[in-house]
């Protein structure tokens, strides 16, 4: 009976069974056991990982040399080597970055800068090759050990520890060309330049394929793999000019080579982030409003009374001054390159609040479809909530609109219990600064004035942003700060980006392998958005775009000289008047037949923009103290009075805290490291690996427009930042944004304004969209909202002692 069962049916079906649970059994324990030496890894110090590393090596190296002179086996034996010369090579240069990665902190309760990150990331990459070494060291022998699947392994993660150690070296050249205390280089742009044409020539591609991701939490990293084949998928759709948003979601994640193939997806992703334009991630990055992957982000996100697209007219209107209630000041409608134009925001709320249905708010509604409008019958209104958050997304200032952030948008309405306003600002190349900046203010004044329409009493207001939404939620501030009316009673940024300039930091290396950030991504971002020219292209690219690219080139042109038309209008907003202005003659000559009113209105208006008392020169970016500022301070903003600046023009970066500091990283500093040029950088012997896609076509942004206070607010003076209300940032440790929070908060600190800086650990930039992903992104998400909570619900006073 035993052997009848055992050969039957039933008998192979609980064979197979058996089998399958042997495999599963097998997996879990690998997997806990990866995750035990995980853990193991995190706890030890950068010396032990790495001379446990280098003995697992040099047992490996000696038992692949003794297998014989088969190709595989002599391969597996260079490659243990390898890993054993860079590890050794690695450690001094990491430890001499740990040892003065403390001096570059907010505070002893802010651990987070680009030095700290650029050694968390190769110790990331070290402990991943020491997990591989045990694994090999433990498997060799047997029959079942996939031999060139693990050589792919240890070739790939060499390639990126070969990279790794060429970026702590560049670590080590910023140390000694900055300013004590400065993670961002300030001085001559020849050395700017010269450092990111040495840098770019990196070798990125072993970083997107086998080991893409690795330094991030383990649950992001398929999430990123799904993103990469979808982008050299999209690269392929692209390339034979289908449109963005005609193509089908599934099309973009069912590219076979690229899944099975790891080498051959790195290679491509390097080619495309290298010569693909703007244009090509703009459509890209705006895949998540296809219909379908819109339609399952709303189903998994909560659900909202109202959801609304609403469109301002292009109308001016007055708002109340802060000094003076009883005076106003005229807020103009958008009128940069384009002309007046409505602006388009979206009302969400999770319940449905006094003056939401109103006649006058139901006459601005947009149509969207059949979903614009999440409206079911409940008993009664709700009261208006005394609240209102003002939300301006990311994107670059290319891409994406409030659809692409409702998801995580309604469940901070759910949660905050107050309505949210999200701006739909217009988008460069096509709409450069400052449009994006005017509409975002335009809408954010019209909210202010009329929030009773939007369920909400406004007694307190937040603006909440991220990426380049943060940036603009500064510059918004800072010019309603300018135009003498309300300003948010605080600001929610998360991985704000503060200055546009093609500065060096060491957080801005991790570009070399962020998927989501590649550094020449975000250079062609900045210059659609300050509206340079964009760079010439080859007739092999002009063929590889097709006609397509084409159209887009010739648009792209007609605009440039749509836009050169209209400079009289920028001149007028950046210039700021480039003569001295005496503190008496603010207001305007008007006759005397004008009433009292409108004089007042009319002076106001133009004295805002004015705002002698902010002087804008590049001698008033450093961080003397106001005493120290001129008596009659020079307005010089435009183009032509910014010119090329010297080290002595701009000094923006805080000095250590205590000079003891500052002697420490002098001692750390050779005086001949800081002789030696960019080119020095490495020691004698070592090479990293250089791109085989020929030059990076990244325009260098020497623009004097991105050093405008109202494009990169770190550069603004003290007297701008000082109108700043709260400021709470929330940043990731691995992006390559992360200095431009750490500085921000430094310089606002040191003036003595009020500012928060939380770091979060293992995310990527943009982890806001991906809050339904995984549990840290949930956490980094409710992070934010305790943000915004302290803002709208600010915690009683202390009383005095």
């Amino acid at each position: 009976m035993e052997s009848a069962r055992g050969s039957g049916p039933l008998g192979v079906l609980a064979s197979k069974k058996a089998k399958d649970g042997s495999k599963s059994r097998s997996r879990r324990r690998w997997r806990k056991s990866k995750a035990k030496a995980s853990r193991f890894s995190h706890n030890m110090d950068l010396h032990s990982i790495t001379q446990s590393l280098v003995t697992l090596a040099e047992d490996n190296m000696a038992f692949f040399s003794s297998q014989g002179p088969g190709e595989t086996a002599r391969r597996l034996s260079s490659v243990f080597a390898g890993v054993r010369e860079q590890a050794l090579g690695l450690e001094p240069a990491l430890g001499r970055l740990l040892s003065v990665a403390h001096l570059f902190d907010l505070d002893a309760e802010t651990p987070a800068n680009g030095y700290r990150s650029l050694v968390h990331t190769a110790r990331c990459c070290l402990a991943h090759l020491l997990h591989k070494c045990r694994y090999v060291a433990s498997n060799r022998r047997s029959i079942f050990f996939r031999t060139s699947h693990n050589l792919a392994e240890l070739e790939a993660y060499l390639a990126a520890l070969t990279q790794l150690r060429a970026l702590a070296y560049y670590g080590q050249r910023l140390l000694a060309i900055n300013r004590p205390g400065g993670l961002f280089f300030e001085g001559d742009e020849k050395i700017t330049a010269e450092f990111l044409r040495e840098y770019v020539t990196l070798h990125k591609g072993c970083f997107y394929g086998r080991c893409l991701g690795f330094q991030f939490t383990p649950a992001i990293r398929p999430f990123l793999q799904t993103i990469s084949i979808g982008l050299v998928s999209f690269g392929e759709h692209y390339k034979r000019n289908e449109t963005g948003l005609s193509v089908t979601a599934s099309s973009l994640f069912t590219s076979g080579r690229f899944a099975i193939d790891p080498e051959l997806r790195g290679a491509e992703f390097e080619r495309i982030i290298q010569n693909l334009d703007v244009h090509f991630w703009k459509a890209f990055w705006n895949i998540t409003e296809i219909e379908v992957l819109s339609s399952l982000a709303n189903m998994a996100s909560a659900t909202v009374r109202i959801s609304r697209l609403l469109s301002l007219p292009p109308e001016a209107f007055e708002m109340p001054l802060t000094s003076d209630p009883k005076l106003t000041v005229t807020i103009s409608p958008p009128l940069a390159h384009t002309g007046p134009g409505p602006v388009l925001i979206r009302l969400i709320s999770y319940d449905l609040r006094e003056g939401q249905d109103s006649e006058e708010l139901n006459s601005l509604v947009k149509s969207e479809g059949p979903r614009g409008l999440e409206l079911r019958p409940r008993p009664q209104q709700a009261p208006r909530s005394r609240s209102l958050v003002i939300h301006i997304h990311g994107g670059g200032f290319v891409a994406q609109t409030s659809r692409s952030h409702e998801p995580y948008l309604k469940g901070w309405a759910q949660e905050l219990g107050a309505p949210i306003v999200s701006i739909d600002y217009s988008l460069a190349p096509e709409a450069p600064f400052p449009r994006a900046l005017e509409e975002c203010f335009f809408a954010y004044c019209w909210a202010v004035k009329h929030c009773a329409l939007l369920g909400s009493t406004g007694e307190r207001i937040c603006l909440a942003g991220d990426s380049a939404g943060g940036n603009l939620c500064f510059t918004v501030s800072l010019r309603a700060a300018a135009y003498g009316v309300r300003v948010p009673d605080g600001i929610m940024a998360a991985y704000p980006v503060t200055t546009l300039q093609s500065a060096a930091s060491p957080s801005r290396l991790l570009s070399i392998m962020d998927p989501l950030l590649p550094l020449s991504v975000l250079s062609k971002c900045v210059s659609a958005y300050s509206g340079a020219e964009t760079e010439d292209q080859s007739d092999s690219d002009q063929k590889a775009l097709g006609m397509m690219g084409l159209v887009r080139r010739d648009t792209s042109l007609l605009l440039r000289d749509l836009r050169l038309g209209a400079s009289s209008w920028l001149n007028s907003f950046l210039e700021l008047s480039g003569r001295k202005s005496q503190k008496s003659s603010i207001a305007p000559v008007v006759p005397d037949s004008a009433p009292p009113t409108e004089s007042m209105r009319r002076s106001v208006s133009e004295a805002a923009l004015a705002q002698p008392e902010c002087p804008l020169t590049l001698k008033e970016l450093s961080l003397k103290g106001s005493s120290e500022a001129t008596d009659t301070p020079e307005m010089s903003l435009s183009v032509e009075t910014l010119g090329p600046n010297t080290p002595s023009d701009v000094n923006f970066f805080l000095r250590p805290e205590h000079p003891r500091e500052e002697d420490e990283v002098k001692e750390e500093l050779n005086p001949k490291d800081r002789s030696q040029g960019v080119s020095n950088a490495f020691p004698e012997g070592f090479h990293p690996r250089r791109s085989s896609q020929g030059a990076i076509r990244m325009p260098l942004y020497s623009a004097p427009i991105v050093k405008n206070p109202f494009m990169s607010p770190l550069l603004a003076p003290d007297s701008m930042l000082k109108t700043l209300p709260p400021v709470h940032m929330v940043a990731c440790a691995l992006d390559p944004m992360l200095d431009d929070s750490v500085m921000f908060a430094r310089r606002l600190r040191g003036l003595g304004q009020p500012v928060t800086l939380r770091v979060v650990e293992g995310l990527p930039h943009g982890f806001l969209s991906l809050a339904a992903l995984c549990r840290e992104t949930r956490q980094a998400t409710e992070l934010c909202v305790e943000r915004i909570r302290l803002v709208l619900s600010p915690p009683p006073a202390a009383p005095p002692p």
